[in-house]
């Protein structure tokens, strides 16, 4: 039977075989909700969420209690009478929650890799993800097809930089990758921090980014200054040296630019372009001779 995954990952030279009579049927049949004990239902092992939002689950929770299960959730059978969740954790949290003792459910015959294939997809249609997570989903995802940045950024309609750069951040340390778990730290404050090379650098930045509540702008701001400091002193930018203007000189240039304000208020237009040269200050002023 076809798997429900070859149309994005594409599929083996079997699974292009044409289905038989009772496989044609089995995939035309509506399939049926039944009702599994709770106790026997296990989180999914690839399941990309690793931080669950308790707020949000409670929020679920009572909306279930008032309108019921809409949509049930869907189970895979890994032993006898034993259940792993494929799609639909929030649900079955909330459920455990309000200490249903059975849950509506649909069981599919699914493998490892399809398993794992619709926990991360489904996840990765949601908003709720983090930088981190939605990285791990990525990967996962390129391992268990053995694609390509390429081919999956091709797969999910998604741009080939936009997986590029998420993976990118699974290489930050792991406490780096935690505080963005937590939602201590912004992606694009991960996204500045790559780019100091020293691990203990970066947890210090981390630990001030957290406690002093730094925006992306001042975090960028003190890695460009810590880099500067590291620079050997022929390297470092010279500052502009301000340039000393004769006191006679500003008394000129101010009564000037009076007399052009006086000149203004009695209605005559004109222009001026003014120019501040190395040795000079130059100042051209065109009145027109007709308006």
């Amino acid at each position: 039977m076809k798997s429900p995954f070859s149309r994005l990952f594409g599929g083996t030279d079997k699974e292009k075989e044409k289905p038989t009579v009772t496989e044609a049927a089995a995939s035309t049949a509506v399939e049926e909700v039944v009702q599994v004990p709770i106790e026997k239902v296990v989180p999914n092992k690839y399941q990309p969420r690793t931080v669950f939002d308790d707020t949000k689950i409670e929020e679920l929770a009572r909306t279930i209690r008032t309108h019921g299960v809409i949509q049930p959730i869907v189970l895979r059978e890994i032993a006898e009478g034993q259940y792993e969740i494929i799609a639909g954790e929030r649900r079955y949290r909330a459920m455990k929650k309000l200490e249903w003792i059975e849950v509506p459910a649909i069981v599919r015959n699914l493998s490892d890799k399809e398993t794992a294939s619709v926990a991360l997809i489904e996840n990765l249609q949601r908003e709720e993800l983090t930088a981190i997570e939605e990285a791990l989903a990525y990967q996962q995802l390129i391992e268990l097809h053995e694609l390509t940045q390429e081919a999956l950024a091709q797969r999910l309609g998604k741009g080939q930089s936009t997986v590029a750069n998420k993976i990118r951040l699974l290489k930050l340390p792991q406490e780096v990758q935690q505080a963005i778990l937590n939602k201590e730290l912004s992606e694009r404050h991960a996204r500045a921090l790559m780019k100091i090379k020293e691990e203990p650098v970066q947890l210090a930045l981390v630990k001030e980014i957290i406690t002093e509540q730094l925006s992306v702008k001042q975090v960028e701001e003190r890695i460009v200054a810590m880099q500067q400091e590291e620079l050997p002193a022929e390297k470092k930018p010279l500052k502009p040296r301000r340039k000393h203007v004769n006191k006679d000189v500003r008394i000129a240039l101010n009564t000037l630019k009076h007399s052009l304000s006086m000149i203004s208020k009695s209605g005559i237009d004109f222009e001026t372009q003014e120019e501040d040269r190395e040795d000079y200050y130059q100042m051209v002023i065109k009145i027109p001779k007709r308006k």
